[in-house]
């Protein structure tokens, strides 16, 4: 399993579930929980470089990026045609592009095509801490079991962790969920 495919490391669920970082059963949940991840921020997280995008004009100076953090601008056409950086467009790492010089973008559907890098290097702490969360939830509920009595014991789990939609996990996905060009 390549270790760009997890969003968390093995070595933290390990010593938290008094496992083996190379636990199969362990890597599987940390596995299952960047998928889910992913899946609903519907974008790598990881760095990705020369990623090409089209996107629509807004009519406005600034447009939105889909993914962020913005780390490097290769490229932007309007309708064919190479804007300059500095002098017809800038950027930010927060994935806002700019016009420069009084101009708007126009305001027309798939009009600019944009080539840049995004995402993270290393994960953000708070996608880590949502991806270990959940992978510990796979690894220690049994799926679909809200309460366990064994003996004497009795467990409960909490129904959002059994489901693996906690506050904390609806916060990092709103967070760095693939935005769009209205979510300016």
């Amino acid at each position: 399993m390549a270790a760009d495919e997890l969003l968390a490391d093995p070595a933290e669920l390990a010593v938290k579930l008094g496992r083996e970082a190379d636990d199969p059963q362990l890597l599987w949940a940390l596995k299952q929980a960047s998928r889910r991840f992913r899946g609903q921020v519907h974008h790598p997280v990881t760095l990705v470089t020369d990623d090409e995008v089209t996107l629509d004009g807004n009519g406005r100076e600034s447009l939105l990026l889909p993914v962020w953090p913005t780390t490097a601008v290769a490229q932007v056409l309007l309708d064919g045609v190479e804007l300059t950086e500095g002098t017809d467009y800038s950027w930010s790492d927060a994935g806002i592009l700019r016009r420069l010089g009084c101009h708007r973008w126009p305001d027309r559907l798939r009009c600019i095509t944009v080539v840049y890098t995004h995402g993270w290097a290393d994960t953000p702490e708070d996608i880590q801490e949502v991806i270990l969360e959940r992978a510990e939830a796979a690894f220690t509920i049994p799926v679909g079991v809200q309460s366990k009595a064994v003996g004497g014991q009795s467990v409960t789990f909490g129904a959002q962790m059994a489901a693996g939609s906690t506050e904390a996990w609806t916060k990092a996905v709103d967070r760095h969920k693939v935005r769009a060009s209205g979510d300016a």
